[in-house]
């Protein structure tokens, strides 16, 4: 089961809008497509492309070898027809409704063929799947937040979509019912193999869960491939800023060497190594995308290696997960706050910075 939809679909400028083009080609294996972005870029819009809410003004969506939607050929399928399940931000369930009713609800809707009999095993087998037996009689009102996540997404599964779209489905969780949900989307992931979008703004989200991701910016994609991939190698400097684990600087290629699969690049007047940049020729200038979390500080030494640059410190302020340090010229990184006191004091820092955290990419 795969997703292939080419999506164009324009919004003009209004009193209080600027017009907006949604301009994508998306494509989705089963697992978990994440598309990570900020609001308004296009992400719940996308679903709703598929689901059918919203239709394209050019385009084709074809999910496996059915055609949802051809601009050409002016098919376009009523979303009753699609069997997209889709949790929306606020899970919707009916109120008046218990838990088992709600279930029920969705699955007599589906336009499924399957008999009263196997609706009623599926529904129990998902009710204690997610953990919701002995909470089925109860009403959304008497429902915790996770409770009522797990039956909003027990609802979007007894229909057996073909696929799943999330829009944003722990925003106003905390911690400990998010990593709940964590658990639950990955075993659906490995029972059901079919596609799973799922939108979010949260690079935590994002990691924990992804298999694929798209990083979405006003309409349009800024790479798209890979968890690792895209995490590892941004496309471009916008990719990099938009993960927002990068420090991006100005750099210039001083060295190649591709026998020894190295190079040497320069950064706010220093020069450290880098692995071989084929494509690229000695002078090339560019931008050089720095992982932080593989920078280690450390005070200055009268020896550095290859790998370590001096920067000056133009400040330090708390952060989740320790210390964190700017230094001038826009590089950051973070230090345990244990570690924090040896540091503290020093005008200048040494920076170890390895060839394996920095992407030399075009400006």
């Amino acid at each position: 089961m795969s997703i292939d939809a080419r999506l164009i679909k324009r919004f003009p400028a209004a009193t209080d809008s600027l017009p907006f083009e949604l301009n994508i080609h998306l494509r989705a294996a089963h697992g978990i497509t994440v598309l990570l972005g900020p609001s308004g870029s296009g992400k719940t819009l996308t679903l709703n492309c598929i689901a059918g809410f919203a239709r394209p003004d050019e385009g084709r969506i074809l999910v496996k070898d059915d055609i949802y939607f051809d601009a050409a050929t002016q098919v376009h399928v009523p979303p009753r027809s699609r069997r997209c399940g889709y949790m929306f931000q606020d899970h919707t369930l009916f109120p008046h409704m218990t838990v088992r009713e709600n279930l029920r609800f969705a699955a007599a809707v589906s336009r499924s063929k399957d008999k009263a009999l196997v609706r009623r095993r599926r529904i129990n087998e998902l009710l204690d799947a997610f953990e919701l037996k002995d909470l089925a009689a109860r009403k959304p009102s008497q429902l915790s937040g996770g409770q009522k996540q797990r039956a909003a997404l027990a609802r979007t599964l007894v229909a057996e979509p073909r696929v799943i779209l999330l829009d944003e489905p722990t925003r106003g969780l905390d911690a400990r019912l998010r990593q709940s949900f964590y658990d639950i989307l990955r075993q659906t992931r490995e029972r059901l193999q079919i596609p799973m979008l799922l939108v979010t703004h949260d690079l935590d989200e994002c990691f924990e869960l992804a298999d694929t991701v798209c990083l979405m910016d006003q309409g349009r994609f800024l790479q798209m491939g890979p968890l690792d991939e895209v995490v590892n190698r941004p496309a471009n400097a916008d990719a990099a800023r938009f993960l927002g684990i990068y420090s991006v600087v100005e750099a210039r290629i001083v060295a190649l060497d591709p026998g020894r699969n190295t190079s040497r690049i320069a950064i706010l007047e220093n020069e450290i190594a880098g692995h071989y940049l084929p494509g690229h020729l000695i002078g090339d200038r560019g931008l050089l995308c720095i992982r932080e979390s593989e920078i280690t500080v450390a005070v200055p030494a009268a020896r550095s290696s290859s790998d370590e640059v001096l920067l000056r410190v133009s400040g330090a302020s708390p952060s989740p997960r320790g210390i964190r340090l700017q230094f001038a010229g826009g590089i950051g990184a973070t230090v345990a706050a244990s570690g924090y006191d040896e540091l503290k004091g020093h005008e200048r820092l040494r920076a170890n910075i390895p060839a394996s955290a920095v992407s030399f990419v075009a400006r």
